[in-house]
This record gives C-alpha cells, sequence and structure tokens, in this order.
C-alpha cells in the first residue's frame, strides 16, 4: 500500500515556539509563538512587511527559523498569494496535488479488492486496512466536495483546461477550490478573499466556519476576520517587542490593540518623566558630594560624613532597577496622507462630464455596451460577479484598452489615473529610486507640473527603512503601495480603483477609505471587499452583468 498521510482530526498539532528570522540584517518575525488546535481559527494581522506570509511559510515547513522550532503533526493545506505554473499542468493537476492521499486510498482499496476477488492469501487483511484508510479520509466524497468547491468560488471546473491560459486569480481559485474539498487537518490561507466575488465570499466564509480543520488566515478582509477568527495574533511592535493574541476575535482585537497602545504610550512618558527626575537628584547629589555638604548640627558623626555619597548610591539604585524594566520607544505607525487632487478643476461646470463613456464594449471580455458618465469630485461603484468586466471597463476609462465598439471621451486637461490588481514585475531597483524615476517622467512629459510634484515620503506609505530596499525584496502588501504611491503622483482628476485594498494592511485601508471619502478627484471604484462595499454604500452604483 502506498504512504498516505491521514488526517489526525483531534490529534492534530500546530505550534511555533519563539521562533525569529531576519532577512538582511532586519528583523522579519521575532518571538512568535502560536499554538493552534483543531477547529481554532486565527487572523493574522499587521502592517505590510511585518512577516505574514513568512509566517505561513514557516508554519508549513517551507521555511525553516533563524531561531526557535515549529511542531507538525497531521494534514496541512497551503493557499500562498500566487501560484506557480509549470508548463503543461492543467486544473486537474492542481486538484490531484491536494486530493493525492485520497486517489492513493481509492486506487489501495480497487487493488485490495481485486486480488480479494482472486482469493488471494492475506488479502482480507489488506482490503479491510484500505477501506479504513478511505473511510477516514472520506475519499468518495473528495473529487465531489472539490467540485462543488470550484462551482460556487467561480473557478474553472475543466479539469483539462492548461493553467498558463488562467489569470493569478483563477489559479487562486482552483488551488482554494482543491484545498477546501480535501479536509486537511489545518488550512494555512494567505489572502483568500483577493479574487473572490460576493458568491464566492460568502461560502468561503461559511466553509471556514464549519470545517474542523485549524486555520492560519493571512487577510485584510475586516468582514472576513469578524465573520470567521475566534482569536487574532498581531505582528505589529508590542511593548515586549513580541507579536500578541487577542482573544473575542477581530472586535475583541481592535479594542485591545487600541488599549494596549494606550497603555504603552502612557507607561513609557511615565517611565521617561521618572528617569528625567531621577537625572536630576543624581546631578544634586553629586553637587553636594562636590562642595562637601554636611547635614545640619546634631546629626551623627558617621552620618554627616556618608550622607552625600549615600545618596548618590541611592539614585544609581533608582536608576538601576528602572533600567531593569526599560519600556522601548513606542512605535508611531504610519499615517496615510491623500495628496490633494482635483481641486483645480473647479472651474469646470459641474455638470460638465471629465470623461464619457457611450456604448462600449471589448470582444471577449467586456460583451455588454456599458454608458457612463464621470463628473468632478463624482463617486462611482462598479459590481457584478467575476467574468462581468469590471476591470476591463475600468482599463478603457484609463484609456489602456481601446473598446471594440463604442466611443471613450476624455476632456484633454484631465489627468485619469488607474490602480490595477495586480503589479508590474518586480524591479531590482530601490524602492525610492523607482518611485523618484517615475516622478521624473511624470514631470518631463508635462504630464504633471513641478509644482504638483509629491514626494514619496509625504504619502506616509513606506516607513524610512523600507525605501532603500529593492522592490523585489518588498512582500506584496509593500508592492501594492508602491503601485498606490506611483498613481496619486500622477495627481489624477480621475482615480479609478480596481480592488485597491488586495495585500494592504487593515490600518491602511481604513485610511484609504476615508480618504477617498474626502477627496476632490472623482472616484471609480470595482471591489468585492464587503466592508469597503458597507463604507460607500452612499455612492453612486453600476451594476455589470456577466
Amino acid at each position: 500500500m502506498p504512504t498516505i498521510t491521514l488526517p489526525r482530526r483531534a490529534r492534530a498539532q500546530l505550534g511555533a515556539i519563539d521562533v525569529h528570522i531576519a532577512r538582511g540584517g532586519h528583523p522579519v518575525l521575532q518571538g512568535v509563538d502560536l499554538t493552534v488546535a483543531p477547529g481554532s481559527r486565527i487572523g493574522v494581522v499587521g502592517e505590510n512587511g511585518r512577516g505574514k506570509s513568512t509566517l505561513l511559510h514557516v508554519l508549513a515547513g517551507s521555511l525553516e527559523p533563524d531561531s526557535g522550532s515549529v511542531r507538525r503533526f497531521g494534514s496541512f493545506g497551503v493557499a500562498e498569494q500566487e501560484t506557480a505554473v509549470t508548463p503543461g499542468r492543467t486544473v486537474g493537476d492542481l486538484v490531484d496535488l491536494e486530493l493525492v492521499d485520497a486517489h492513493a486510498a481509492l486506487r489501495a482499496v480497487d487493488d485490495s479488492a481485486a486480488s480479494l476477488a482472486e482469493d488471494r492469501p492475506g488479502t482480507a487483511g489488506a482490503y479491510a486496512e484500505a477501506l479504513d484508510i478511505a473511510e477516514q479520509l472520506d475519499a468518495w466524497d473528495a473529487d465531489r466536495r472539490v467540485d462543488t468547491a470550484l462551482e460556487a468560488l467561480g473557478a474553472v471546473t475543466d479539469r483539462s483546461r492548461p493553467l498558463s491560459e488562467m489569470s493569478v486569480g483563477q489559479r487562486y481559485r482552483v488551488r482554494l477550490a482543491a484545498l477546501l474539498g480535501a479536509q486537511h487537518d489545518f488550512l494555512l490561507l494567505d489572502e483568500p478573499t483577493n479574487h473572490l466575488d460576493a458568491t464566492g465570499l460568502e461560502y468561503l466564509t461559511q466553509q471556514l466556519r464549519q470545517t474542523r480543520s485549524g486555520i492560519v488566515l493571512v487577510s485584510h478582509d475586516r468582514a472576513l476576520l469578524s465573520d470567521v477568527a475566534t482569536s487574532i495574533l498581531d505582528l505589529d511592535p508590542s511593548r515586549g517587542g513580541r507579536p500578541r493574541r487577542y482573544g473575542g476575535g477581530y472586535a475583541g482585537y481592535r479594542e485591545g490593540r487600541r488599549a494596549e497602545y494606550a497603555r504603552w504610550v502612557d507607561e513609557y512618558g511615565r517611565q521617561q518623566a521618572e528617569s528625567t527626575r531621577l537625572a536630576g537628584d543624581l546631578e544634586d547629589a553629586r553637587d553636594r558630594l562636590l562642595t562637601g555638604w554636611r547635614p545640619g548640627k546634631g546629626t551623627g558623626k558617621h552620618q554627616r560624613a556618608t550622607r552625600a555619597p549615600a545618596l548618590v548610591r541611592s539614585v544609581h539604585r533608582r536608576q538601576e532597577a528602572l533600567d531593569e524594566h526599560v519600556i522601548t520607544t513606542p512605535v508611531p505607525p504610519l499615517r496615510f496622507s491623500m495628496p490633494a487632487l482635483g481641486a483645480e478643476l473647479d472651474r469646470l461646470e459641474p455638470d460638465v462630464a471629465l470623461l464619457h463613456a457611450e456604448d462600449v464594449t471589448v470582444a471577449g471580455r467586456l460583451g455588454r455596451p456599458v454608458s457612463l458618465a464621470v463628473a468632478a469630485g463624482s463617486r462611482l461603484t462598479v459590481t457584478g460577479p467575476n467574468g462581468a468586466g469590471k476591470s476591463t471597463l475600468l482599463a478603457v476609462l484609463a484609456q489602456d484598452i481601446a473598446p471594440t465598439t463604442g466611443v471613450l471621451t476624455v476632456d484633454p486637461v484631465v489627468r485619469v489615473a488607474l490602480l490595477a490588481q495586480e503589479s508590474s514585475p518586480p524591479a531590482g531597483t530601490r524602492v525610492r529610486d523607482a518611485y523618484d524615476a517615475h516622478l521624473g517622467m511624470l514631470v518631463s512629459s508635462g504630464a504633471v507640473p513641478d509644482a504638483e510634484v509629491v514626494q514619496l515620503e509625504e504619502l506616509g506609505l513606506f516607513a524610512e527603512a523600507d525605501l532603500d530596499k529593492r522592490v523585489r525584496d518588498l512582500s506584496m502588501g509593500q508592492q501594492r503601495r508602491l503601485d498606490l504611491a506611483m498613481v496619486l503622483a500622477t495627481r489624477p482628476h480621475v482615480l479609478l480603483l480596481d480592488e485597491p485594498t488586495n495585500h494592504l494592511s487593515i490600518t491602511l485601508v481604513d485610511e484609504l477609505t476615508d480618504a477617498l471619502g474626502a477627496t476632490d478627484a472623482a472616484v471609480v471604484l470595482a471591489t468585492h471587499d464587503r466592508q469597503l462595499r458597507r463604507d460607500v454604500d452612499r455612492w453612486r452604483q453600476l451594476e455589470l452583468g456577466t
């Protein structure tokens, strides 16, 4: 019988103990302790670049920590943000990869049944063992479970379809469906909602809430975290320098994080004040020692001779006690700052469209004719299931794709910029150099006047230490931040956003949402992010059909 990894169910174990990882001399993970039990659902959050995806790799066993240990017992399913494409591989190959144990168990049942029918000696025990393993894996129903998930997630169901012909999102949905059907002991999911529409999101949420698997979920999706996570591991800096785990689900994390940071700032302030007082006391005691200070008459001779040195020693002891419990400086969170956009178009009449699309279609991508007008300062949300043409429509409005039929008219003075779903291939240049080169191109071409140039540091998207990183070394979330910075550098009058919250941290998503409501630029938004759609539910809606 082939080697088959059986689910361990209640006996499954996954835990990390004091895990540390550094890259290029910079810490990525520091002192991570985590225990995942079957049935637990742990959300992992933190600013972009804090090591969330790295933690999943460590838990999965594909990356060894620099120090610390990880214990694993059971079967594991991992959904990374991107699925590598091997030439010639198909949808069926990707499904078979997750169902390898179930398929092997069914073959073992068939083989032992054939041997039993031939009345070979010792085959009855082999057949009973094969049946037991197949039942533990629920192997007979595995392919049906995957097929159901493929349909519900809007994934490609043709198992002969080559992966190379599919988009990143299509491949991710296939992988996710296969994982849900495999019923592993543990699911390690990296941004699983990025490529799902409303129907897929509802199905995923339901499956994660019902599964017996232990789940570690890296996500920016506030609605998913609220609906699924029973606890949250926060990788952002804390008072002790280690990640903090919060109970009470997403709501407990939000409240706990605010309270924790407030205590950190308060205790640091009180310690700094005490340190200042001790420095003053030490200076005063030393002055007394140098000037030969003595207490007043009536004090014992020995006491009079030693009082000043004793004061110095006392202050030193108090300072040493303070140093033993030093509180690190609170790390100020990044604060996104949207530059002023669109205000100079106030001279245009309010009812004059900045851009106007009339009955536009794109062959094979946007079948039904779409008409819309975008006025200065207007807000529009484009909705519809995967495949309806939302990304294509935004690309047409950005003049990146020419419509097959219909007409697009853009006012000559209007600057239009699109934040697309996927980043350009990462380069070897440094972050600040890549941004400055882009800025230089905009200015030299006359697209952006010198007076309207926005420096990268002004946007609050990167910590100073990250500006000298090479783009290829950034996390996907940090690459997404750079994409956003490049778009804002154009100072657009019309801002087109295609799934803008993908890969971004929760804090930045909140700040970006507020900024979109306040900017003078016109905004056209396509998103499946349920919380973002709730936040912009008063915007004008354009529903695209399939």
